[in-house]
């Protein structure tokens, strides 16, 4: 990976390092609408590739592959966040997603089933697995897009220095304890559906076949999981912080 100088021969970290890049954007389309263009997330995560190779370091102690990976990845989310292809109406729909899941299980005392979330939004069972359909896009997620928002980005907290702020690096481990606790909780069959994708890498049409649905069940499963998660760890916190912004 380095030249006869000692420093990292870009080439040949491009040439290498293409097909990630075009693999992570093909894992990513199958949680995106048909309007995004894969080529447009190859291009972007390009971008982020040659970012990886202009900031690494290998005294950061971190794997090449594995921090590229990362900025491979941020720079497709980033790209299709200046898009904003996703319609804020199916946000806000997401979002009273979310809320439905917190009320209930703070009420219920366990994750709420379909019916119950359907009726908690006074839709009918059908328009709301409509509801997850549509919002197939708004949950591209992992652990480092779990954030708020306005909150700051993962790999720029910890990839900034090679000291870290303590405080920060805590704040970060409890948050990845409580992402593997509310995975834990949810119902098994998300719970299967979540390790299937997540950690076998399987695309949505295996993992239906594994299940005995269809693709697009599996598309619900999968941002109805999402959607638990993100009411789970910051349901209540983010009441709190609007309410603290508010007063």
């Amino acid at each position: 990976m380095y030249n006869a100088a000692g420093q990292f021969n870009k080439d040949h970290l491009v040439q290498r390092f293409a097909p990630l890049v075009k693999r992570i954007a093909y894992h990513l389309m199958a949680r995106l609408p048909s309007s995004v263009q894969v080529d447009d997330l190859v291009q972007n995560g390009m971008i982020g590739l040659l970012d990886a190779i202009d900031r690494f370091e290998a005294g950061m102690g971190a794997q090449f592959e594995t921090y590229a990976a990362q900025r491979v990845r941020g720079a497709m989310l980033d790209g299709l966040r200046e898009n904003d292809w996703l319609p804020r109406s199916l946000r806000r729909e997401f979002r009273q997603i979310e809320q439905a899941i917190a009320r209930l299980e703070q009420e219920f005392g366990r994750p709420p089933a379909e019916n119950e979330l359907a009726a908690a939004l006074g839709v009918p069972l059908a328009e709301y697995q409509r509801m997850l359909q549509d919002a197939r896009g708004h949950q591209v997620i992992s652990f480092e897009d779990l954030v708020e928002e306005d909150g700051e980005d993962f790999l720029e907290r910890h990839f900034a220095d090679s000291a870290g702020d303590p405080y920060r690096i805590l704040e970060d481990e409890n948050l990845r304890k409580s992402l593997v606790q509310g995975i834990e909780l949810l119902p098994e069959r998300e719970k299967l559906m979540m390790a299937l994708y997540y950690e076998q890498d399987l695309n949505l049409r295996e993992i239906g076949e594994v299940m005995g649905v269809t693709e697009s069940r599996v598309c619900q499963l999968h941002a109805q999981a999402v959607a638990r998660l993100r009411a789970r760890l910051f349901g209540e916190s983010g009441i709190k912080k609007k309410a603290g912004k508010n007063g």
